[in-house]
């Protein structure tokens, strides 16, 4: 018998197959249909589309050319490839939340790399969308903490109320739903992350909102669909920040200062 796993991976290689042995009068549509799954959670693959293919021209707005070059700054002349990161992140926030991969030449030839070094990248690591997402991208946490404290039933609600599967697009452009690994803040489970791509990379937000129920989750979605702006961190009323309900008991005051350091003096 055949483990789990090896069954996954044998279903996913037979479905790279099968795009790769359709026949070429197979429309446009339905290659942008198959390309809709290439996240970079997923198989790392593109096949070209009208809306994402190397002929596609893609630049730098004004703005963000004077970014490009202060992000540069931080590196040495013969190291700008230590800037790919930034620049990907940048890139991102201008296409309204994903790169297409003419973006990612664009890169390349910007810190004189091989594309292929930008592309690892952008396939590596999980915030960078090759397919579009919607204008507000929610990320619902799926770490262990999380998930204990009931975030299957945060994303269940979610893609229910919006009537989407994970890492589609509603018809409105407006939401798109994706998980992320641990971001940082177990103590506030279960939790969710928006990014705002509404407003393009000058009004680009990235927030947390925390201890989130199934309840509050569909409230901040109705919030943002009406453009209003949720409080974000805890939306436990009873809580400040990372404190406990009903307030701090310990670490009230000034913490005194360690005994065999002058700090004034450093």
């Amino acid at each position: 018998m055949f483990s789990p796993t090896s069954r996954l991976a044998a279903k996913r290689l037979h479905g790279i197959r099968r795009m790769f042995l359709q026949s070429p009068s197979v429309s446009a549509a339905a290659a942008a249909a198959e390309t809709s799954r290439s996240y970079s959670t997923a198989l790392n693959y593109h096949i070209d589309s009208p809306d994402n293919n190397p002929n596609m021209k893609w630049e730098f707005s004004a703005n963000n050319l004077e970014k490009v070059k202060e992000i540069l700054s931080h590196y040495p002349s013969n190291y700008k490839q230590s800037g790919v990161i930034p620049l990907l992140d940048l890139a991102q926030q201008q296409h309204g939340g994903w790169l297409p991969v003419s973006a990612m030449n664009e890169i390349a030839r910007i810190i004189e790399v091989a594309p292929i070094r930008v592309y690892e990248v952008a396939t590596f690591y999980s915030m960078f969308n090759r397919t579009k997402v919607g204008k507000y991208h929610l990320l619902v946490c799926g770490t262990t903490p999380c998930m204990i404290s009931g975030s299957r039933d945060i994303e269940n609600a979610l893609l229910k109320h919006l009537g989407v599967k994970r890492n589609e697009v509603t018809k409105d452009g407006l939401f798109s739903i994706g998980e992320m690994e641990c971001m940082g803040c177990c103590v506030n489970a279960p939790m969710i992350a928006i990014a705002d791509y509404s407003n393009g990379s000058e009004g680009y937000s990235y927030n947390y909102y925390e201890d989130v129920t199934p309840k509050r989750v569909i409230e901040i979605v109705e919030m943002l669909r009406k453009g209003q702006s949720p409080p974000v961190g805890t939306q436990n009323p009873n809580r400040t920040r990372g404190g406990p309900e009903g307030g701090n008991t310990t670490l009230l005051g000034e913490p005194k200062p360690p005994p065999c350091r002058d700090l004034d003096a450093c």
